[in-house]
């Protein structure tokens, strides 16, 4: 690479040079040149001269607003070498590539469950919370997760695309047909602790159960 003045190679030659005397004043990153560390400054900087003319959103550096705009590409051009998924990001792929990681820095406080992105744990922890701003148009119901409510949502709809392969019996949701296929199966790991009658079902075992009990709910 030529230079048309001396001061601009010697400036250029600090690039590939360990050396790096330019110091954040909030961060205390190091840089090897001023302008990049004038660059950097930007990112604590509430200036956000770059918009994107697609979403609208600003950014302090033109070189973040290039990074973001991939979001409303549809270039996909990382590919996960595992699953083959695609990404418009660098930076998504190498967050991705963690799902296929055994390493699971994220522990949860409570019940020490861990995982391999802090999003994954903040969603689990929800679990755990009292809060619950999910709520079913429907009936009210309010869930702690929205994921959790997108799958409620289906019990109020007559989508069933789950379909028993026994007896064509068909389920909004994947757990209930997998709840009913116990019926067509001759395992049953629910026994009676009372007189070893055993059942495929809890549900069953339970209601099983009432007849051992002194309990009468049902009035003639």
């Amino acid at each position: 690479m030529t230079f048309s003045q001396k001061f601009i190679l010697n400036r250029h030659l600090l690039v590939h040079s360990n050396e790096k005397h330019f110091k954040c004043s909030y961060c205390n990153k190091l840089f090897s040149q001023k302008s990049n560390l004038n660059t950097h400054l930007l990112v604590h900087s509430n200036e956000k001269h770059f918009k994107c003319s697609v979403c609208n959103k600003s950014f302090s550096t033109k070189f973040y607003l290039n990074k973001h705009l991939l979001v409303h590409s549809n270039e996909k051009h990382f590919k996960c070498a595992v699953c083959n998924k695609l990404f418009s990001r660098k930076s998504s792929l190498i967050t991705h590539l963690l799902v296929h990681s055994d390493e699971k820095h994220f522990k949860c406080s409570v019940c020490s469950k861990s995982f391999s992105r802090k999003f994954y744990l903040n969603t689990h922890l929800l679990v755990h919370s009292n809060e619950k701003h999910f709520k079913c148009s429907v009936c009210n119901k309010s869930f702690n997760q929205k994921s959790t409510l997108n799958t409620h949502i289906l019990v109020h709809s007559n989508e069933k695309h789950f379909k028993c392969s026994v007896c064509s019996k068909s389920f909004s949701m994947k757990r209930y047909l997998t709840k009913h296929l116990l019926v067509h199966s001759k395992e049953k790991h629910f026994k009676c602790a009372v007189c070893n009658k055993s059942f495929s079902r809890k549900s069953t075992l339970n209601t099983h159960l009432l007849v051992h009990s002194n309990e009468k709910h049902f009035k003639f």
